[in-house]
């Protein structure tokens, strides 16, 4: 029993021991102020419109996207001279709403009257104060300067080209901007 009560003791002992050392540590407490960036505000992925998520496309960036209308295979020649080719930024929202729309969040050259034709299933919201507009010129090509870096949705309608027939296209293609360039592409 006499080994029981020094052996408790001990471990006793032992224990405040430890616990006096552990308070002599040095609390390095939190890093000094500026030196790590606060984490961005989450994006939400509910499908829902919100502004927030669109924020990142207003700052000023040093990009370019510099299109042309490519012309989808067959005999009818297409133009979207003097047509507006519109800059969307990509969220969730307009993710799924081009998903709604084109059936792709990629690219695609629909028939416009098929695109149209589904606007009830893409998600509601107004996303006009973040779009970006140019003009198509005569040789189809257009461009968006100054584009902070992230992804961004190019569409345009396309028409047959004088002369041509067919129907009215709506093209629509993802484009990443990023690193100060000018990023040249086909629609």
């Amino acid at each position: 029993m006499a080994d029981r009560v020094r052996f408790l003791a001990a471990s006793l002992l032992t224990g405040v021991l430890l616990g006096a050392l552990s308070a002599c540590a040095p609390s390095l407490g939190p890093p000094p102020p500026g030196r790590f960036a606060p984490p961005p505000p989450p994006v939400l992925d509910d499908g829902a419109f919100h502004a927030s998520d669109f924020a990142w496309s207003q700052a000023p960036g040093k990009n370019t996207l510099s299109g042309a209308l490519s012309h989808p295979p067959g005999p009818v020649r297409y133009t979207c001279a003097g047509l507006t080719v519109v800059a969307t930024p990509e969220t969730p929202w307009s993710r799924r709403r081009m998903m709604a729309l084109y059936r792709s969040d990629q690219r695609a050259a629909l028939p416009a009257d098929d695109v149209r034709s589904r606007q009830n299933l893409a998600p509601p919201g107004d996303s006009d104060p973040y779009v970006k507009r140019a003009k198509c010129d005569a040789t189809d090509h257009f461009a968006f300067p100054g584009l902070a870096d992230g992804a961004w949705y190019l569409v345009t309608l396309a028409k047959p080209a004088a002369g041509q027939s067919g129907p009215n296209l709506a093209m629509m293609r993802r484009v990443v901007a990023k690193g100060g360039k000018v990023i040249a592409f086909e629609l």
